[in-house]
Formats: structure tokens, sequence, C-alpha cells
């Protein structure tokens, strides 16, 4: 495999100190978990140099803060083996790098996890290769608090928006009648397209609605009270009446008429 010169965590720069660098010192990684999702990283002369392939897009996501030092791909590094070799990862244990997903050459997915065994591994995090540029991959409880806060957020400045207009509408409806000399009746007009909107809407729930059940019967040995003007009224109509709906069934509606 090809590998590219690394470049260590915390090593001094000897043109600048003037004199031979320090050893490399191991930088603490961030712990598992930490939020890094607003760090970017890129390098420009390492993208320029080397091709962005399967074989070294490890080296180059080793060069970033998301890297981690104590990872198992960092051993087998210093063994002179691929970091993601798979047949050598899975005997061992501890913090890894697996290469997930891959477009070459513009995407590539990284994911972070504990490995417990050869067949045990427990996802941590995940990062991704876009173009160049490393990212942090968002958890996804941060995702959906995000954006439930962004959809609160909308409802409660509708809400306000909506409540402020309504007191807008309310304080001018109340200048108006004081400052007004017509007189109320004139105010109220009515809009005939809207009631004969408000009847064909109505007009087509009524037939959409089943008719209203009949009533349950009486239990044994209860006789209803009726009076003499309803037995001569039932003598005299044998035929049953049809069922009323006691909701829809009203009678004719009761609305202002007007004169032209």
């Amino acid at each position: 495999m090809a590998t590219t010169p690394m470049i260590p965590p915390a090593a001094a720069n000897p043109a600048l100190d003037g004199g031979a660098p320090p050893p490399p010192q191991m930088v603490a990684p961030p712990p598992p978990g930490t939020d890094m999702t607003g760090i970017c990283f890129r390098d420009q002369l390492w993208l320029n140099t080397y091709p962005l392939d399967r074989n070294l897009v490890f080296d180059y996501f080793a060069l970033s803060p998301f890297y981690d030092y104590s990872c198992n791909n960092e051993q087998l590094r210093l063994r002179a083996t691929h970091p993601l070799d798979l047949s050598h990862l899975s005997k061992m244990t501890g913090i890894e790098y697996s290469l997930s997903e891959v477009l070459e050459p513009h995407l590539f997915v990284f994911r972070k996890q504990k490995r417990d065994g050869p067949e045990k591994v427990t996802p941590m995090l995940t990062y991704y290769v876009l173009d160049g540029s490393i990212y942090q991959a968002p958890q996804l409880c941060n995702v959906f608090a995000s954006r439930v806060g962004r959809a609160l957020y909308h409802i409660s400045k509708a809400f306000n928006t909506a409540a402020s207009k309504l007191e807008k509408i309310g304080y001018v409806d109340a200048e108006n009648e004081s400052t007004s000399s017509e007189p109320k009746a004139a105010k109220e007009t009515i809009d005939f397209k809207e009631l004969k909107r408000v009847d064909h809407i109505l007009a087509s729930l009524q037939r959409k609605l089943p008719p209203a059940p009949p009533p349950p019967p009486f239990p044994d040995g209860y006789a209803p009270l009726s009076t003499e003007g309803e037995k001569s009224s039932d003598s005299q109509s044998a035929e049953p009446l049809p069922p009323v709906d006691p909701i829809i069934d009203q009678g004719p509606s009761k609305r202002i008429k007007f004169s032209a």
C-alpha cells in the first residue's frame, strides 16, 4: 500500500524553532460522543499531491482532528499493514474505524466503532469525506431535536403573528364603532355568495350523513303515556312515519329575508 508522510499531532516546526524538533507528544483525543459537527477539516496541499481513493483516504482522514491515535487502525499502520484490513481488525478489540460507504472520488463514509469480538461491534460516531472536506455526521437524536425545535419556533411565530393581527382587527373595529355614526343594521352586510356556499355545504353533509337509528324498544311491561289526541291520530294514520333525524330535520331554516 502506498503511504504518505505522516505529520505528528504536536510536532514542532524546526524552521520556526531554529533547532531539532522535540519528540512528538500524543494529544488526548476527544471522548466518544463529543459534538464536533461544527468543525470542517480540509488539507488542499495533500489533495493536490495524492489521489483521494479508497487506498489513501484513511491516511488523509488520519490528519484530521477527528482521528483517534489510540485506535486499532493506528497499530496496524505501525506494523506496515493496511489500516482498514478487516482480517486483522476482527482479531483485535477496542476502538477502530471502518470504511462503510465509498463513492470514489467524492464520498467516503467512516464509522467509528468499538469492537468487543470478531462479530460484536458497537457503532459510536460517523464521519464522511465529501469532495476532500471531512465532517462529523450529527447523531439522530440531535437531528430530531433540531427539527422539532425549528417546527416549534415556526408554530410559535405563526401564533404570535395571528394574535397580533387579531388584536389589530379588534382595535380597528372598536375605533370604528366609537367614531362612526352609521346604524348597526347598515354595517351588518351579508354576503349572499357565502350564504349559498354554506347552504351547499350543509346540503352535501345532509346527503352524506345516514338517517338517525330508530329508538330502542320499550322494556317488557312498560306502557308509554299517551293522550287521547295521540290515540286518534294513531288510528287515522295506519302507515308508519319515516324516521326523523333529530339533528338534521329541524324544519325549514330560519334565515333573515332581505327585500330587494
